[in-house]
C-alpha cells in the first residue's frame, strides 16, 4: 500500500511538472455581442479566487448574462444578471484574497464584493483604469479591497466598446448599458 502511494506521488509530482507554469495561468475567452476578450488568470496569486471562477465557467453560468454595471473611466461589472435584469442564483462566498500583491490597475479583472470583504461570489469586473483605491491595505473591514485575480490579454478595445456604451437606470440598477452587452459564452481556452 505504501508503495502504491509513494508510486501515485511520484506520478502526479512529474505530471505537474511536465504541465508546467501554464497551468497556473489558464486563458478564459468571453465572447460577448462586442467581441471577444481573453483573460489570463493567475492561479498561484489567487488560488480559491481562480478556482471559483472557473467552476462557474465549466457550469456555464456566465452565458446569458450580461455586463450590468458600467461606469466609464472605472469599470465593467458583470457576471451575476441578465439581460432582464434577474440575477442568477449564486454559489457560497469566496475567501477575499485581496492580499496577494497584484493592484486593480488598467485592464485587470477583480472580484466584485459587497461591503462584507468575503462576499464575493460571481461577479466580477475589469478595471478601465488604475483604481488603487480599490487595493487591499490591511484585514479590516474597510482595508481589505478587491481581489484581483486576473488580467485582459486580449480585447481592451471590446472592454473600452462596453465602457463607452451609453447608461440608463433599469429595475432600480443604476449605470446599467441602455442597449445590454450580453456574455453569450466563456470558455477556458487553456
Amino acid at each position: 500500500m505504501k508503495k502504491t502511494v509513494a508510486i501515485f506521488i511520484i506520478t502526479l509530482f512529474c505530471v505537474m511538472q511536465s504541465v508546467g507554469a501554464d497551468s497556473l495561468s489558464p486563458r478564459v475567452r468571453l465572447e460577448t455581442t462586442k467581441g471577444v476578450v481573453i483573460l489570463e488568470l493567475d492561479s498561484k496569486a489567487a488560488p480559491k479566487t481562480v478556482e471559483n471562477f472557473l467552476r462557474y465557467i465549466h457550469d456555464g453560468f456566465y452565458d446569458g448574462t450580461i455586463f450590468h454595471r458600467v461606469i466609464k473611466g472605472f469599470m465593467i461589472q458583470g457576471g451575476g444578471l441578465t439581460a432582464d435584469m434577474k440575477q442568477r442564483p449564486p454559489r457560497a462566498p469566496v475567501i477575499n484574497e485581496a492580499d496577494n500583491g497584484l493592484k486593480n490597475r488598467r485592464g485587470t479583472v477583480a472580484m466584485a464584493r459587497t461591503t462584507e470583504p468575503h462576499s464575493a461570489t460571481s461577479q466580477f469586473f475589469i478595471n478601465t483604469a488604475d483604481n488603487a483605491f480599490l487595493d487591499y491595505k490591511e484585514k479590516t473591514a474597510g482595508g481589505w479591497g478587491y481581489c484581483v485575480f486576473g488580467m485582459v490579454v486580449e480585447g481592451m478595445d471590446v472592454v473600452h466598446a462596453i465602457e463607452n456604451l451609453p447608461t440608463t437606470t433599469q429595475f432600480g440598477f443604476q449605470d446599467v448599458p441602455a442597449s445590454p452587452a450580453l456574455i453569450k459564452k466563456v470558455i477556458v481556452e487553456k
